[in-house]
């Protein structure tokens, strides 16, 4: 059995986002430059359904197993109807949304510099409008926090219970602006830290696995690696590593990263860019796991299934080399990734060994095969 599979009937035009069911495994949406947005079942290889819009569509969403939303005039996609409801709108081109099912909300960021709550149930739907300082690029959530990149590599953290007030604003460890996001999953159940207090969140610091945060990549190459605690000790851990470039004829070739997707399940994450590749990153040894065979074209937008056991990669033209690669461009196409060892990670195993002089304990880890370390 092949570990790939290519979907039948893919957008006619560049990919813009790729994103799965949360409950159910088969099910993924893809959003297109095509003005569409499609509803798939990955397990069977069909197209259920497809959506109609007025231009193009840069971001969608599931709320539920039968609901999602789009980024084109933030319409409410009824999946088992296939009727398209609208809640509101923007005034400028929606980039990206997210949808909380904890509290019941939609969160729309757009160029038009605001970012809106709304609460598809009620008759007035738009619940909460958020002026900001730029243009919103990318959003992800993680429990109630929300996190927001925008241009001039500004990131504003909020709280969703409490959107009248920023409580972090930061500015990127990349020198360039910012392309991808994605927040670390919240596997243990607990709250990230936003603020500093010590007989709350000692004992957490001391376990690093309680760490949580968010990984964000730019334009030039580059993955940030960043965390919520703000307390000293905890910041001392954020990096910042190259990735996604390639030596040509002994010259350097950069390439955007334009997507990256936590592990629901290891917390390890992927990465995506216009170099055609995806890599699967251990953030936490700071390690590359595996590096995919090369894509016939950029790789704008990759998303794993609610189980980990899949992951989505949209594939398309993104325009780096303008109107001319445009002609001789791959067309557009979805591939569905069997995922397997390499998501997870690495442990290490001890060793005893016994000489002439004594007992010595070695810790060696173990690498799966083909093992490469971050560029």
């Amino acid at each position: 059995m092949s570990d790939q599979s290519e979907l039948a009937s893919p957008p006619f035009d560049s990919v813009s986002s790729v994103r799965f069911s949360p409950t159910n495994p088969s099910h993924l949406l893809v959003s297109s430059w095509d003005t569409t947005v499609r509803f798939y079942d990955v397990a069977t290889n069909e197209q259920k359904s497809k959506y109609d819009h007025r231009a193009a569509v840069l971001a969608c969403c599931f709320s539920d197993a039968s609901h999602a939303f789009s980024g084109g005039w933030t319409p409410l996609l009824d999946l088992s109807t296939e009727k398209i409801n609208h809640l509101g709108q923007h005034s400028d081109a929606i980039s990206s949304i997210n949808y909380s099912r904890d509290y019941n909300t939609l969160v729309s960021g757009s160029w038009d510099r605001t970012v809106r709550l709304w609460d598809p149930r009620a008759s007035n739907p738009q619940t909460h409008s958020q002026e900001l300082p730029e243009r919103v690029y990318n959003m992800d959530l993680v429990n109630h926090i929300l996190v927001v990149a925008m241009a001039s590599r500004l990131f504003h953290i909020y709280d969703l219970r409490k959107m009248d007030a920023v409580a972090q604003t930061r500015e990127s460890s990349l020198k360039f602006m910012t392309r991808a996001l994605a927040c670390m999953p919240d596997g243990q159940g607990e709250f990230p830290i936003l603020s500093y207090d010590p007989q709350q969140v000692d004992e957490r610091r001391r376990n690093s696995s309680f760490l949580l945060g968010y990984a964000s990549g730019s334009v030039e190459g580059r993955i940030a690696v960043e965390y919520f605690d703000t307390s000293p000790q905890v910041q001392e851990k954020k990096y910042a590593f190259k990735c996604h470039r390639q030596a040509i004829d002994d010259v350097d070739h950069v390439w955007p990263v334009n997507a990256l997707a936590f592990h629901p399940v290891y917390n390890t994450f992927a990465s995506a860019g216009s170099d055609g590749t995806v890599s699967i990153w251990d953030h936490k040894s700071k390690k590359r796991l595996r590096q995919y065979p090369k894509y016939p074209a950029a790789v704008p937008s990759i998303a794993f299934n609610c189980d980990g056991t899949k992951l989505a990669v949209g594939v398309s033209y993104t325009w780096e080399e303008g109107e001319e690669g445009a002609k001789t461009a791959e067309r557009p196409a979805v591939f569905v990734k069997n995922v397997g060892e390499e998501v997870k990670v690495r442990r290490r195993c001890a060793l005893l060994s016994v000489g002439r002089h004594g007992a010595n304990l070695a810790s060696l880890p173990i690498q799966p095969k083909g093992w490469t370390a971050p560029s």
